[in-house]
């Protein structure tokens, strides 16, 4: 079937950047030359999946052939859609990620399908491959920021540790905040009322020099990443496995270091309870003596 000439962007894909004038303009052209090789995907009557496909198709004046999502999470289903996109960030995954679990339909009951229980920030971590503070932060600028700052995250105009920080300002202040340096770590009662109702130890957060190291850090690897990306889709593909076993590895170090200290209490059981029986079986000897 050809899509309709009014469909909506699905909020589950609209997490995710949009692609830039450049890109889209080579796409328009692609599509005028070749039409629309794969169909876009349908989910509660909006394109959860080809959205760009489908406002070009339109804009060159050609039909596009859709297809319905079908008896698929569509959670899980846009992640694996969109989360090997060779022009998003580590910031921009996160973020997008978060959203994704976040989202909830409206106006109807929960289907079977659709992810009846919130993600842990490990889980959030483990799917998008990024690492565990990154969704820390992405979900504190989720929870308290302006819809300014959440689009500037997504477009890439600022990273998420300025974000975070600015998350932190009252909301009237944010946009402003925005082309300002990033802003000194403040008390504010909003942020106080942060609870991700996970059972996590409470994190204070980097101070404004910490974040300011972590801005520059970040803003050095999306430019180097962008790099490499750009030279070969093999690598591409390379670095986002790499990504994603670092977070496995890092969950491996957590596991092995709770083992580790279960061995050490362990040990310290086993030479409280060896020290015990020497000394009832000296006093039992010193008995048999006498």
């Amino acid at each position: 079937m050809d899509a309709a000439l009014d469909l909506k962007q699905h909020p589950l894909s609209a997490a995710f950047p949009l692609m830039s004038a450049n890109e889209f303009q080579l796409l328009k052209d692609s599509i005028n030359n070749n039409g629309v090789l794969n169909p876009i995907t349908i989910f509660d009557g909006a394109v959860i999946d080809g959205w760009h496909r489908y406002r070009a198709a339109i804009e060159v004046g050609m039909g596009c052939p859709a297809v319905e999502l079908g008896d698929v999470d569509p959670q899980d289903f846009v992640l694996a859609q969109n989360k090997m996109r060779r022009n998003v960030t580590v910031a921009q995954l996160a973020l997008a990620t978060t959203a994704v679990y976040q989202w909830r339909p409206e106006g109807r009951i929960q289907l079977d399908t659709e992810c009846p229980v919130a993600k842990t920030t490990a889980e959030l971590a483990e799917i998008s491959g990024v690492h565990a503070s990154t969704i820390k932060q992405a979900k504190a600028v989720m929870s308290t920021a302006a819809p300014e700052v959440i689009e500037a995250v997504k477009s890439g105009v600022v990273g998420l540790p300025k974000a975070a920080a600015i998350a932190k300002l009252p909301k009237s202040e944010q946009a402003a905040a925005l082309t300002q340096p990033l802003p000194k770590r403040i008390k504010h009662p909003e942020a106080e009322d942060i609870a991700f109702r996970e059972s996590e130890p409470e994190d204070t957060g980097p101070d404004a020099d910490e974040l300011a190291a972590q801005e520059a850090a970040e803003q050095a690897d999306r430019q180097t990443m962008q790099k490499l990306l750009d030279s070969d889709d093999a690598l591409a593909t390379a670095v986002k496995e790499i990504t994603r076993l670092h977070a496995e590895l890092f969950l491996l170090k957590q596991s092995r270091d709770a083992a580790m200290n279960r061995a050490a209490e362990l040990a310290k059981w086993v030479k409280k309870r060896d020290f015990q029986i020497t000394k009832l079986t000296s006093e039992a000897q010193n008995r048999g003596v006498a």
